[in-house]
């Protein structure tokens, strides 16, 4: 039986499609609630041009779901949805207090932890 878990390493740099399959970015980093232990938000790599310029989005890590056929995740958005998106630049990370999971989590529509 195939495992069910894998470590925050073979995650980081998994790329991320739309629903047609379209390549959207890739995950830079996972954030993990230090108290429960559950991944919050994946940190879409999102933007730019070769890595310059790209922008971090945080999306609720439910929302993010495995496709053994593209290797990669796929979440159901479309490019102009990411492009309103909260977002932060990869040299400044937010402050993942429960006042911005909630403004991330509303904006995708999505209940809050």
């Amino acid at each position: 039986m195939a495992s069910t878990t894998i470590s925050s390493d073979r995650v980081e740099g998994t790329k991320v499609y739309n629903g047609n399959g379209d390549k959207l970015g890739s995950i830079d980093n996972l954030v993990i609630d230090k108290r429960s232990g559950l991944v919050r938000y994946a940190a879409l790599e999102f933007g730019g041009f070769m890595g310059i310029g790209t922008d971090r989005y945080p999306i609720p890590w439910n929302m993010l779901k495995y496709d053994t056929s593209l290797d990669g995740y796929v979440v159901p958005l479309r490019e102009d949805q990411l492009e309103k998106a909260p977002r932060y630049a990869q040299s400044d990370r937010p402050e993942y207090s429960d006042e911005y999971g909630r403004k991330v989590y509303d904006y995708y529509g999505v209940a809050w932890m």
